[in-house]
């Protein structure tokens, strides 16, 4: 987690606690590695790209925990005001709508208030990365042979909360003057998923207006465009999204 993104969240308020690497271990070093990278103010582009000579699904596992902390520490800054009666269906705007589906207790495709679907997420996601089957973390350890498809599962997942906070509660990360910090995450998050090929194109709609104003310039451009980057309204993604009404499940 970068500093300026401490200093603007509480992180007394994060949604679930956060996921450590061991130190010692590879995917702790490609972690130091991935924000040292960021730190230095390296184009996002390049900073996300697989480093020679290291294994994909290391790579995948330590971006899908890191922006799974980040996305929570975001989330957990406003869900005070994500309530069943602000959200009383977890949607991105009046095209989409997400329906919670585990195959457990959710067998079926189901329409939730936001916070309730947001429980469940992370619980959900909690339980993958917390399994040592999933994501292992002793030395010699493989990977499952589906790894990349769960982790396609949880970012494509995570991605929501974006579309949410994007759509619903941005007016409160700008009283919050966090703005500038979840554009960044985002376009973090935006370049990793398309350089990996882990989200659909489709599954991305709801934030192309987004995409061309945050991510439509290299990051060494930043401090001289930044005030370019406008903040999307809901008109915005009417306009830009051409698809009809969706859900996603």
């Amino acid at each position: 987690m970068s500093i300026a993104l401490k200093q603007v969240f509480n992180k007394d308020k994060t949604f679930r606690p956060k996921r450590k690497f061991e130190p010692g271990t590879q995917r702790f070093e490609l972690h130091k590695r991935a924000q040292a990278s960021l730190n230095s103010g390296v184009d996002l582009k390049a900073a996300v790209q697989l480093p020679s000579g290291e294994d994909q699904n290391d790579w995948v596992a330590v971006h899908v925990v890191d922006f799974f902390n980040r996305i929570n520490l975001i989330y957990g800054t406003i869900c005070e005001f994500c309530t069943e009666q602000t959200c009383p269906v977890m949607s991105g705007g009046p095209k989409y709508e997400y329906r919670w589906q585990d195959d457990l207790k959710y067998k079926k495709p189901t329409a939730l208030p936001a916070p309730q679907y947001m429980n469940l997420l992370m619980d959900w996601i909690e339980v993958q990365i917390n399994n040592e089957d999933i994501f292992p973390t002793c030395v010699g350890v493989p990977f499952p042979k589906n790894f990349l498809q769960i982790c396609k599962k949880i970012l494509c997942r995570l991605f929501r909360v974006f579309v949410h906070v994007y759509i619903h509660h941005f007016d409160r990360v700008i009283v919050m003057g966090a703005e500038a910090h979840v554009n960044t995450c985002y376009k973090h998050f935006y370049y990793f998923v398309t350089e990996m090929n882990l989200i659909d194109r489709k599954e991305l709609e709801p934030l192309a207006c987004q995409v061309k104003t945050n991510c439509s310039f290299d990051s060494r451009d930043g401090d001289r465009r930044k005030a370019q980057v406008r903040v999307p309204c809901l008109q915005d993604f009417a306009f830009h999204t051409e698809s009809p009404w969706m859900q996603f499940s």
